[in-house]
């Protein structure tokens, strides 16, 4: 009887933290920068919009060497495209799911999320079968660290 209500109390939590990490998501205005001639850039957009059911705003408008200087990207962690979103930055093919664990966790030493290159087999850079391991890095004052690893 025990075990069953704990089971029980575990499944609710769990249910109200994917709650909770779909509206962080969905309340925060998302930004994208990027280079108008870039295909995966298109593509990655669209795995954002339906992973967080939320717009991604594009904007085209500065050089993206000058807006990933302006947002403090590290030069090792530049990809081809720059979101902005809930006071972070999001750099490269960075997985949605990632972006919503970063907005529902809000950790205040992170200034952002990067995967650095265009690895194949992240969104926006599917290649079929193909898949390159790669890291979400997190970043900021205290330098870098792996967020998260998909292999």
């Amino acid at each position: 009887m025990k075990a069953s209500l704990i089971r029980g109390r575990a499944a609710i939590g769990g249910a109200i933290l994917l709650a909770a990490c779909g509206q962080a998501a969905q309340a925060a205005e998302m930004v994208m920068f990027r280079d108008p001639n870039c295909g995966c850039c298109e593509e990655w957009a669209k795995h954002v919009h339906a992973g967080l059911k939320q717009e991604v705003k594009v904007r085209q408008d500065r050089p993206m060497a000058q807006v990933k200087a302006e947002m403090g990207v590290p030069g090792d962690l530049r990809s081809c495209h720059t979101m902005e979103v809930g006071g972070y930055v999001i750099e490269g093919h960075v997985p949605a799911r990632e972006i919503a664990r970063l907005l529902a966790e809000r950790p205040a030493d992170v200034k952002g999320l990067a995967v650095a290159g265009m690895p194949a087999g992240s969104p926006g850079m599917e290649m079929g079968d193909f898949k390159q391991p790669y890291q979400v890095i997190a970043f900021g004052d205290f330098g870098q660290r792996v967020y998260a690893s998909y292999n």
